[in-house]
């Protein structure tokens, strides 16, 4: 058992452990694992930070969000508040522009059938008096007939025409 060459790979190995342990390198490779656990648990803390972090920017960018469209939805309505007055407005407008159009068509409707009136009148006086005239012309005859004749288209031209 003293010449297998197991054996003197365990009596290496146990020698190699021992030295090591006298040299210290067993404290090292604790310590060497200490410090990276320690910058494992301080990126893992960074990370969570970090993280934290993210979600907070994410939170204040979705409020944001939320109130821009908020905004944009307040806008939409007063702008259409806007366009549903300035059309009401319109239509006001037009409605008193046909108004006042329609009343000036009436007023010169009115005015062109009181003249189209007063030119009927006289058209028919003018006529009374020419018939009347030639009526009486042949009926009456001497120069106080002619006289009263005149005086009398005279006064009916002035009464028709009025």
């Amino acid at each position: 058992m003293l010449l297998t060459a197991e054996f003197w790979v365990l009596v290496a190995f146990v020698v190699f452990l021992a030295l090591a342990a006298k040299a210290g390198a067993f404290g090292a490779m604790t310590k060497g694992l200490d410090s990276r656990a320690k910058r494992v648990r301080h990126e893992l803390d960074e990370a969570k930070r970090l993280r934290e972090e993210a979600a907070a920017v994410l939170a204040d960018y979705k409020r944001r969000r939320a109130e821009a469209e908020k905004e944009a939805e307040a806008i939409v309505a007063s702008a259409r508040a806007e366009a549903e007055r300035a059309a009401a407005e319109g239509h006001q407008r037009l409605n008193e522009f046909v108004s006042r159009r329609t009343k000036a068509a009436e007023s010169k409707i009115a005015q062109a059938e009181a003249q189209a009136e007063a030119q009927v009148r006289a058209a028919a006086a003018d006529a009374a008096v020419k018939v009347s005239e030639t009526i009486l012309r042949e009926r009456m005859q001497g120069d106080a007939a002619q006289n009263l004749i005149r005086s009398s288209l005279g006064e009916v031209r002035t009464r028709l025409r009025a």
